[in-house]
């Protein structure tokens, strides 16, 4: 499990607000929208929920916490 973020790390916008590790966000590096990751993959609602309110809207997730698609998923 990942260690908790801390107050500085969620102020952070090149962090994942659930992780703490960097995000990828091409916005944040100052490039355009659609050359994010972001807009090439899904993120998971279940992740999305998870952003605590304060993050939101303010910091982008991380393509490995954008993946955290529930156990209860059937992929074939």
């Amino acid at each position: 499990m990942s260690s908790p973020v801390t107050k500085n790390q969620s102020s952070d916008t090149s962090r994942c607000p659930l992780c703490g590790q960097a995000n990828q966000c091409a916005i944040s590096a100052g490039l355009p929208p659609e050359s994010c990751w972001c807009m090439q993959t899904r993120v998971s609602q279940n992740a999305l929920a998870r952003l605590p309110s304060e993050a939101r809207g303010k910091s982008c997730i991380c393509p490995a916490c954008a993946q955290d698609i529930p156990s209860d998923s059937n992929h074939a």
